[in-house]
């Protein structure tokens, strides 16, 4: 049911929304619980959409690097943003935008282009009142859409950070502008174990309560990490000291998976909660069958595959983390167990390449930037492409496969990427043409949903099932076109192509039992209820290359 009537708010209703803020510690699955609740919603019939706000200076996370903040995820609007946005799109299977991901840093930058602008009529600009009202013109941006019921925000950092403050004071200003009944806080916050004394601890969920309630704000649901359940007596000691009912403390124990935790929040009746303290009508019970049959199937695989994938970021995970779900979400379609072995780009040469790779049912080389690591990803496209490993390239990882049948098939041995090598013989990838007067680094890549046509009669066409798509694309290198008939005459076949600018989207290997690379993000497309077709097929064809490695065996 939509914003217009038939989740039981009248016609013409102003959304109702939901803060979810952290203490303690970072890093205790805020997005998460926002993402469940948000599905619980969703499943009830009520329209939701999430936000972040991120409490860093950076404009977006687009020039942060990936070991410092993980992934950049990209909306099809262009927008580069928190990874976070990841998780609410695979779970909600609806799109973001560049209103569902603000910085301090885009705050303080249109507070400042006012100034300047003259728009504050000689003001002495101030985090009150123009700080904390350019926050609050943008928290409500989306609801003002009129498509939603309920806006979730998630708000970065921790209570009590220094740089979280304006956030916060502008969550106690918007519940005095909107009103109790139209806006709702839950604060996540950490309920430790110490095993030498063999107790869980309230003082910190009390502290961070506590450090909240000092700058204005009074949560109204608590939920509380714990491993442990909470009993009665500790559920009723944290209502008595941070002032909320005992059924808005809620138990969020650590989970087998991420996507264990909608059906935990259920169990706790959470979204329950939330809509009776918001005052919305909804005799619905979330309809969550769907979501468990994906669970069945990602529980209960009846094949088991190991999928290498190469990169320059595999000490930090975050660094791939749409690439990692979309794997659960194939491999749920599949009913298959995919178990990824990380393999760092820099430890791969043309020597021990076989030592490493020979063992694997498919090789995934994966985006990145810059030179480090690209002889490796080239060694291990060489590897896999002359011993029928299937192989899937994502970016960066398709520009490799394109050097590397260069140097080693059609013959140009000093191929290479203008990227790494502005001076090589042989430039088979190149800067894009509009880039070529690019300086600035942020938000000036090729950023967003772009279309692309099939080519009929291809891999890509057979696994898409269309000849029009549209995917997701980051980068500012692309396919040297004057090396297109090259490539096409040793073999190779150029299957996606996106028509307005030639750009080569798509290319594979006839010659080979799965060889496909595409320029841009599919995983970034990947969701729980529709897992993306080039992850379902090459994980597909790496079953069956298992299943041909079992009996050529026996």
């Amino acid at each position: 049911m939509s914003a217009h009537g038939q989740s039981g708010l009248p016609p013409t209703h102003n959304p109702k929304y939901i803060f979810v803020t952290g203490g303690v510690t970072s890093s205790l699955g805020k997005g998460i619980i926002a993402s469940s609740l948000a599905k619980l919603l969703q499943s009830r019939g009520l329209s939701v959409t999430i936000q972040k706000f991120d409490p860093y200076i950076n404009i977006d996370p687009g020039t942060l690097n990936p070991y410092e903040h993980g992934e950049c995820y990209v909306t099809d609007d262009g927008a580069e943003t928190d990874l976070d946005l990841g998780h609410y799109e695979r779970f909600l299977n609806v799109t973001t935008s560049q209103a569902n991901n603000v910085t301090t840093g885009r705050i303080y930058n249109n507070v400042i282009t006012n100034e300047r602008r003259g728009n504050y009529l000689g003001k002495t600009v101030q985090v009150i009142p123009h700080i904390t009202d350019e926050i609050k013109r943008n928290i409500l941006q989306l609801g003002e859409t009129g498509k939603y019921d309920i806006v979730i925000t998630e708000l970065g950092g921790c209570v009590g950070d220094i740089e979280s403050l304006p956030f916060v004071e502008a969550v106690r200003q918007l519940k005095w502008d909107l009103g109790s009944d139209n806006l709702l806080t839950i604060h996540l916050t950490l309920v430790p174990y110490l095993s030498s004394a063999g107790e869980l601890k309230t003082k910190p969920t009390q502290h961070s309560v506590k450090m909240l309630q000092q700058s204005g704000v009074q949560p109204d649901i608590i939920v509380c990490r714990t491993e442990h359940p909470l009993p009665a007596d500790i559920r009723r000691k944290i209502a008595l000291f941070c002032n909320v009912e005992q059924n808005s403390v809620i138990e969020a124990m650590d989970a087998e998976t991420i996507y264990d935790v909608p059906l935990l929040m259920q169990k706790e009746r959470l979204d329950q909660r939330v809509l009776y303290m918001l005052d919305v009508y909804n005799d619905q019970d979330a309809d969550m069958e769907e979501w468990k049959g994906f669970l069945d199937r990602f529980k209960n695989p009846t094949e088991n595959i190991k999928i290498g994938l190469v990169g320059k970021y595999v000490e930090l995970k975050d660094a791939y983390k749409s690439i990692i779900e979309s794997f659960i979400h194939a491999g749920a379609a599949n009913k298959c167990k995919v178990s990824i072995e990380w393999i760092h780009s820099e430890s791969l040469q043309i020597d021990n390449s076989a030592e490493k790779l020979q063992g694997l049912d498919g090789v995934l080389v994966a985006p990145g930037f810059g030179e480090r690591g690209i002889e490796g990803k080239i060694a291990a496209v060489k590897y896999v492409r002359e011993n029928n490993i299937p192989f899937f390239g994502i970016c960066l990882g398709m520009q490799m496969a394109c050097i590397e049948f260069a140097r080693n098939v059609i013959g140009l041995t000093e191929a290479h990427s203008t990227e790494m090598h502005p001076e090589t013989q042989f430039p088979v990838i190149d800067l894009m043409e509009e880039q070529k007067t690019v300086t600035d680094k942020g938000g000036t890549m090729r950023l967003g949903a772009y279309a692309c046509k099939t080519k009929d009669k291809t891999l890509a066409r057979k696994i898409y099932g269309k000849a029009n798509i549209s995917e997701r694309h980051r980068h500012r290198w692309e396919f040297n076109n004057k090396y297109l008939k090259d490539y096409e005459a040793a073999g190779m076949v150029i299957s996606g192509v996106n028509l307005e600018s030639g750009l080569v989207e798509i290319i594979e290997l006839p010659s080979h039992p799965y060889f496909i690379g595409v320029q841009f993000h599919p995983e970034l497309k990947s969701t729980v209820m529709a897992p993306h077709p080039l992850f379902v097929n090459f994980v597909k064809a790496a079953i069956d290359f298992s299943k041909t490695k079992e009996l050529t065996k026996s």
